[in-house]
């Protein structure tokens, strides 16, 4: 476990971001030629840094091309050498769809987060362009430009304002992707102001309003449910400490696990109780983050 634990942190610390001071150099160098670096590392330094600054590329776009998902191999493969038991990599394989579709769905919620943030802003802008006195057409088209709040149906908004098309039927199809329900609600104000005269600006700051309190509303809810998903992740790291003490304590955990009849079934009850109990958790987190 230790030497897991070793190689882990070695992990992360080859392919953590940082930022290199060569970057400056060269930029003196481009900018007042080798005379304005001669304040510059002294002669030897250079290569060292630079050769570094290759290392930390290489280890960036390693990073960036492989998958966090495919980390679950090189555990396996640790534990499996460990263990002396060929279980550790069928359980690894069998983990890789698993935490992909966790990571997948974390990235549609940030996704999410995201887009409802643009459409917010969105509101707000076109709000403030209308009190400068553009035209609702004009509005939308300056505030899209500068929030990107209508994502990939932008083009077809802007088309059908520009045109004289149906806008609360563009701002509708546009309004069904993933977060992007405030759009729905620019499709009202659209239509109200249009179709009764009523003024579109103080519908906009109202439907900002709305969509600021629903946001603020969210967040909140999240940071209350942090400790909840904290216990979850506990419960998920209990079975790792109780091996790492075992280990501790001069037993050997593993053999017992993956070489005796009765590891076996331990193992097979203990992962069918503890893969229930993480989705009936998690399962009340996500309720309660619905409510």
């Amino acid at each position: 476990m230790a030497a897991l634990a070793g190689a882990a942190v070695c992990v992360v610390a080859a392919v953590r971001p940082t930022v290199c001071q060569e970057r400056g150099l060269r930029r003196a160098r481009a900018l007042f030629g080798d005379a304005g670096a001669a304040g510059g590392p002294a002669p030897g330094g250079v290569p060292g840094a630079c050769a570094r600054e290759r290392w930390r590329r290489r280890a960036r776009g390693w990073a960036r091309r492989v998958p966090g998902v495919w980390l679950c191999l090189p555990v396996a493969v640790v534990l499996a050498l460990l263990g002396k038991s060929v279980l550790p990599l069928i359980g690894g394989v069998l983990a890789v769809p698993l935490v992909g579709r966790r990571l997948r769905a974390g990235r549609r919620r940030k996704a999410e987060d995201l887009r409802a943030s643009r459409v917010l802003a969105l509101c707000g802008a076109m709000a403030g362009e209308l009190r400068a006195g553009l035209q609702p057409a004009s509005a939308l088209a300056a505030a899209a430009g500068s929030t990107g709040g209508l994502g990939g149906a932008e083009a077809a908004v802007l088309a059908a304002a520009r045109f004289g098309g149906d806008v609360p039927g563009a701002l509708r199809r546009a309004g069904s992707a993933p977060g992007a329900d405030g759009l729905v609600g620019l499709a009202a104000c659209w239509r109200v102001a249009v179709d009764g005269g009523a003024g579109l600006g103080a519908g906009l700051d109202r439907l900002e309003a709305v969509l600021r309190a629903e946001r603020d509303q969210r967040e909140g809810l999240r940071a209350h449910l942090a400790g909840a998903w904290s216990t979850v992740v506990v419960l998920a790291f209990l079975p790792v400490v109780g091996l790492a003490m075992g280990w501790a304590m001069g037993a050997n955990p593993l053999r017992v696990l993956f070489h005796t009849p009765a590891g076996l079934g331990c193992l097979v009850v203990g992962g069918l109780l503890e893969g229930a109990g993480l989705w009936w958790a998690a399962r009340i987190v996500r309720a309660g983050e619905t409510v």
